[in-house]
């Protein structure tokens, strides 16, 4: 009994563990064609962590000898994580069709076609000389569908790859359009080609969600309820606010939105600005006459700012993109409302303990010293990237830049335009609109 358990300790193990991975970046290619769905995977041998590979002299992995650990290695760590959905019904029948082994420098996952032909046209040979570390394990499962006309939707669970796991997944679409996804970690279900309601619901969603988890947008929204209780004042300005962020957050999407390094940055210190500006205002009691005005030009900010959360999403939206914005921003109107709904009683409530002017100084004091360190922060971050003004280079990109912007401030001067004949101005002394005259 002693002599097997040393003959077999000092056996060459077949399993054994490896570090997982810091960065692990996979490559899916889905296309549904007749009654069978194909899926062409591109993942890392190292992200094949419990296993070692059979090795020839100079190290590289003697690939011909482990195409069955390789199928085993897939089935693990990949294969069981593939969760694709025909029209929302969990397909079954998964079958693993063929493996590869790839070179590092083999950019055959380009195409589809090229993908197919090198997992498929090409045998498990030893002419890849490949070693374990740099290694690239190419896979074609199959799943038999109803139709390749289907919506099909994927939840890949491929996280545990690596400490960062990024997926880059593209959808081949019976007209031969490519539709790219690149999402980090599990994203949950991604339907890779959303109906119009599919994609409304989950934008609605995000806005709704989005608002909930922006503590600056709430505060700026608690500092426009402050003074202003009524209902009057506060469909002017919320109003106001509400188109203001919808115009710079679907120019973003369109992509009239600078792309510079430095504008993020900027934006989130205009907005932390936004907060400061308004809390001060409560506190000083001006006697403004517009306050929607004022709100209207941060809210142009504030919706760049939406579309920096929304940047990443957006590939969700299929051909329905504006459809999404337009979902999106119902989502935030809903979290606005169910936040003044909460918020305006319990104003009243402590303003019947506190007196209201105190209260509103302090709530707003509070509030300005929060914003003022956050623009500080923001403009510390701000201030590492250089601003300096260079003369422009004219040329096509340059004019078009210019009359696309110029289009953007026709369409918000016509919106101000029009929303000052909606809401003619109403005089307002420390933020109360007056009492209208009573009859003799």
């Amino acid at each position: 009994m002693f002599l097997v358990g040393g003959f077999l300790f000092l056996q060459p193990a077949t399993i054994s563990t490896h570090d997982i991975p810091a960065d692990v970046t996979v490559q899916a290619i889905v296309k549904a064609q007749g009654q069978r769905l194909r899926m062409l995977i591109r993942v890392p041998l190292v992200a094949m962590q419990d296993f070692n590979f059979p090795q020839r002299e100079e190290g590289y992995i003697d690939v011909e000898a482990a195409e069955s650990m390789l199928r085993d290695a897939i089935m693990v760590w990949v294969g069981d994580e593939l969760n694709v959905y025909e029209e929302d019904t969990l397909l079954t029948g998964q079958e693993l069709v063929a493996v590869q082994v790839s070179h590092p420098t083999d950019r055959s996952f380009a195409t589809y076609n090229e993908a197919l032909a090198r997992i498929t046209q090409q045998p498990l040979s030893n002419e890849t000389n490949v070693y374990f570390e740099n290694g690239l394990l190419d896979v074609m499962f199959e799943y038999p569908i109803s139709s390749d006309q289907s919506n099909f939707s994927t939840d890949l669970t491929l996280a545990r790859l690596g400490l960062r796991t990024v997926t880059v997944l593209r959808l081949v679409l019976p007209n031969g359009t490519v539709r790219p996804f690149e999402y980090l970690g599990n994203p949950g279900l991604v339907r890779l080609d959303p109906r119009w309601h599919q994609a409304a619901f989950r934008f609605v969603a995000l806005g709704f969600e989005h608002i909930l988890d922006g503590i600056d947008h709430l505060l700026f929204l608690a500092c426009l309820v402050i003074p202003f209780r009524r209902l009057r004042p506060l469909v002017a300005i919320v109003t106001s606010f509400t188109v203001a962020h919808s115009v710079t957050l679907i120019a973003s999407a369109f992509d009239l939105a600078p792309a510079a390094a430095w504008f993020p940055p900027l934006v989130e210190t205009a907005i932390a600005l936004s907060i400061v500006y308004m809390a001060v205002e409560n506190i000083v009691g001006v006697k403004l006459r517009r306050r929607w005005l004022i709100t209207f030009g941060f809210g142009l900010v504030h919706g760049f700012g939406f579309s920096f959360a929304l940047r990443e999403t957006l590939q969700f939206a299929g051909p329905h993109l504006l459809m999404s914005l337009l979902s999106f921003n119902v989502g935030v109107e809903l979290g606005q409302l169910m936040v003044l709904v909460v918020l305006i009683p319990a104003l009243g409530l402590l303003f019947r303990v506190v007196p209201e002017r105190i209260g509103a100084v302090l709530l707003s004091a509070l509030v300005a010293h929060t914003g003022w360190h956050w623009m500080s922060e923001r403009a510390s971050a701000l201030a590492l990237f250089d601003l300096s003004l260079q003369s422009p280079q004219w040329n096509l990109s340059l004019v078009t830049n210019v009359l696309q912007w110029g289009a953007l401030v026709l369409v918000i001067a016509g919106l101000l335009w029009l929303m000052s004949i909606i809401f003619p101005q109403t005089p307002a002394v420390n933020g109360k609109p007056p009492e209208p005259p009573s009859s003799a």
